[in-house]
């Protein structure tokens, strides 16, 4: 058991309410004193997050209502001082690093090991961001060498519209997935086409796979 100083509070944002019990039950064994918020979806995240003061908010990437990556920006452009880490079923390598980038203190993939959550938390109660040995060797990568894939040039949006597009999804169902309306998915889509220079969904797909950054 790793014991604190005093009450820490943590928020944890997941629409699953299997996950959020399962995240609770491993933090109150490594932790003393730790008091933990739910929220179901990314504007109740955001709402708790901005009218308390947590020590740390756990953040998923796909919230009903609102994203976690739209949350996360708003947070961190609010100037809120709670460490968020980014835990989601997708890879490293596809959010890793957009989310560090984007202000978040680390990022942890669901697949992880409790005792990996434990660190992650204790890491940031500590004061310190989470990197895993994955993405600290993306950020060396990316510091090293000046030459970006195309997909690294898109905006986090443009990237979520490019995975969703890559797995089959219409512009109406990202509209509804992403709360915007079907022209501006239509108008992200055409970037995505543009920055990776490629003309059909046939083309997209093969990129993505390719590339390595395909989602199921």
């Amino acid at each position: 058991m790793m014991e604190n100083m005093k009450v820490k509070r943590i928020l944890i944002s997941d629409d699953h309410a299997v996950v959020r019990r399962g995240l609770k039950q491993i933090i109150v064994e490594g932790f003393i004193d730790v008091e933990i918020t739910e929220a179901t979806n990314g504007l109740d995240a955001e709402r708790l997050a901005l009218s308390n003061n947590f020590d740390i908010i756990i953040l998923d990437i796909s919230l009903p209502g609102k994203n976690g990556l739209d949350v996360l920006k708003q947070l961190i452009e609010s100037g809120i001082k709670a460490k968020i880490l980014i835990l989601s079923i997708y890879p490293e390598d596809q959010y890793g690093i957009r989310v560090i980038k984007a202000g978040a203190s680390g990022f942890l993939n669901k697949d992880s090991a409790p005792n990996e959550l434990v660190d992650a938390i204790n890491t940031l109660f500590n004061g310190r961001k989470y990197l895993t040995p994955k993405i600290s060797e993306q950020l060396a990568n990316q510091i090293s060498s000046g030459n970006k894939q195309p997909h690294e040039t898109l905006s986090d949006r443009e990237f979520q519209v490019m995975q969703l597009l890559a797995n089959g999804k219409t512009v109406n169902e990202i509209a509804d997935v992403l709360i915007l309306s079907s022209a501006t998915v239509n108008t992200y889509r055409a970037r995505v086409l543009t920055k990776l220079n490629i003309r059909n969904h046939a083309e997209l797909t093969r990129y993505v796979m390719d590339a390595g950054i395909f989602s199921n």
